[in-house]
């Protein structure tokens, strides 16, 4: 299958080792492809420049967000929350017309340093604004409450015995998501109902922040037991 990502953080970068692990191809999508592939630094995570991640991983693709946008017949957002509605606002929409769109992101406002406080509250959420933004897409939030280590190998943490949620209004491009989820070893999927339920998981993410500073590391995660 061929997959976009849009981003080219460390989120965007584990699902693209993933992906291509799993035979599919993958084009990750960047603002400016010149400027990314010309940074040397590392980043505030101390995540080795783009391109050199690049070169350990050559048969990914790189282009801007509307060719990776375009590529993709499933397109997954690895943005940090707050670029990510002026980073779409500002895409072709027809290249997500009929196209499963997973939203990894998280509406934290990192502005004032930590611990962020929430872009967007209880009346709303990134994913339901993605899917005013793009309105033929199947936006499906999935993902945004664990780490990226642990999204793409659930199975590291307790055999893969913890939960994953899932949002969106469009039942076929929810059954694409987690096609996708149990490849990378999800065995435990709850769907929330519609998109309005990605309010919930974002809203769930100043707690697990909370409790990464607690636990003293981010390999943990949420188990339903009904």
């Amino acid at each position: 299958m061929k997959i976009g990502i849009i981003g080219t953080g460390i989120v965007g970068r584990s699902h693209a080792e993933k992906l291509i692990s799993l035979n599919h191809n993958v084009m990750i999508g960047t603002r400016n492809v010149e400027r990314t592939l010309a940074e040397t630094k590392t980043d505030s995570m101390g995540n080795v420049p783009f391109s050199e991640w690049l070169k350990d991983n050559p048969t990914v693709q790189l282009g801007t967000f509307d060719e990776a946008a375009k590529f993709g017949v499933v397109v997954i957002n690895a943005l940090r929350g707050e670029v990510v509605l002026d980073a779409f606002a500002n895409l072709n929409k027809q290249n997500f017309d009929n196209k499963v769109l997973i939203d990894i992101s998280n509406a934290l406002d990192f502005s004032k340093g930590m611990p962020p406080t929430l872009l967007v509250r209880d009346g709303n959420s990134i994913g339901e604004q993605l899917q005013g933004i793009l309105p033929k897409a199947k936006v499906v939030k999935t993902l945004n409450t664990i780490t990226a280590r642990l999204q793409i190998n659930p199975l590291e943490l307790a055999n893969g015995d913890h939960h994953v949620f899932i949002s969106g209004n469009d039942t076929a491009g929810k059954k694409t998501a987690e096609t996708i989820l149990k490849s990378y070893g999800w065995k435990y999927i709850i769907d929330l109902g519609d998109i309005t339920t990605a309010r919930g998981t974002e809203m769930m993410m100043p707690m697990w922040l909370r409790l990464w500073g607690a636990v003293g590391k981010p390999m943990f995660n949420y188990k339903i037991i009904k």
